[in-house]
């Protein structure tokens, strides 16, 4: 019989995972700062869905996922942004925004994503960085009006950097 060793690949805890108890999960990512918000340009909505922490989201269930964009060619369009809360000088902002596509056919119960784009997006959010060039105007729109209602202190408190990516509808 032979064993097989199962790695630990991505591990979420809660709280300080570096407080100095020097056992398992030191160095581990804490995600507790992130949310995912789903945005939906076919309903002009957007929302903050924790299920997509776990690939379990509103618009992620009752599909089969496939690393191939062709074989969603009547995909709808959707976003999950991830987004990172930190806490400055003049308190909570938004510190990182990193936007990853998904296709989703109801008709054939298929969507399209690609797991490495997603984890790289959330770990770049994590990092502060900013990555909304590659949406859609729509899109974008939807997301700075969700941005700044949900909490127009820590839109104020935010880099210019995200402020100019995702400016005022004129």
């Amino acid at each position: 019989m032979t064993e097989k060793k199962t790695k630990q690949a991505f591990t979420i805890m809660k709280d300080d995972s570096t407080d100095g108890h020097g056992g398992y999960g030191v160095g581990a990512i804490s995600l507790e700062n992130i949310s995912p918000v789903i945005i939906d340009p076919n309903e002009k909505r957007a929302f903050v869905d924790m299920g997509a922490m776990h690939a379990r989201s509103e618009v992620e269930r009752r599909v089969k996922f496939i690393p191939d964009k062709s074989e969603v060619p009547n995909g709808l369009l959707y976003w999950i942004v991830w987004v990172t809360v930190e806490s400055g000088e003049q308190g909570p902002y938004y510190h990182g925004v990193a936007a990853s596509e998904i296709r989703v056919d109801r008709s054939i119960k298929r969507a399209y994503k690609s797991m490495p784009e997603h984890v790289t997006h959330m770990e770049k959010s994590l990092k502060g960085h900013v990555i909304v060039d590659h949406m859609d105007q729509t899109s974008k729109d939807l997301l700075a009006e969700f941005l700044r209602q949900f909490n127009p202190e820590m839109w104020a408190c935010a880099s210019e950097q995200l402020k100019a990516s995702l400016p005022l509808k004129k």
